[in-house]
């Protein structure tokens, strides 16, 4: 997706993006900015659910809260494979619009924009991927975790150390 950054280009990152928006009109350096602090999100993200079993994560310290409003409000939704239009389309914008006001002040950064894997059993590809909302990361990735879809990215990452102990 993005280039690896180094820490000097974060820093300047980080300075840039403390600044008020006003401050930049359209700034292409700060649109790349966002978008490298959201693919460094998702590559953290991702390496988290490799390496601990995602049915025990906690992403946030409201994640009870947001797994039920979540499920109460997208009942249906089906988190394993996600269609875009059912976070993008005008209908779907109008119903996740209430939902994520709700965590406005519970949630850090709760509108910030992310990326979210459209297939859970995939990584972050350009077409495995979705720019979203912060909550709406959080919502769909902590139903995925606490469903069990998530499990299968676990389960792959532990295959090559099963392979290498049972050849060792």
């Amino acid at each position: 997706l993005l280039p690896t950054q180094g820490p000097g280009e974060a820093a300047a990152a980080a300075q840039a993006l403390s600044l008020p928006a006003e401050a930049f009109g359209n700034d292409p350096r700060v649109e790349l900015a966002w978008a490298i602090k959201a693919h460094q999100h998702a590559e953290i993200y991702f390496n988290l659910i490799s390496s601990v079993d995602p049915k025990f994560l906690n992403l946030t310290k409201v994640d009870d809260q947001i797994y039920s409003e979540f499920r109460a409000t997208f009942r249906d939704l089906r988190v394993e494979v996600l269609d875009p239009e059912e976070l993008k389309s005008e209908p779907a914008k109008e119903k996740w619009r209430p939902f994520c006001l709700r965590f406005q002040g519970l949630v850090e950064d709760f509108n910030y924009g992310t990326l979210l894997r459209l297939d859970c059993r995939g990584g972050y590809t350009d077409d495995n991927s979705i720019f979203a909302t912060r909550i709406q990361f959080f919502a769909i990735e902590i139903a995925r975790n606490r469903e069990g879809w998530n499990s299968a990215v676990y389960s792959r990452a532990r295959e090559p150390a099963a392979q290498e102990e049972a050849s060792g």
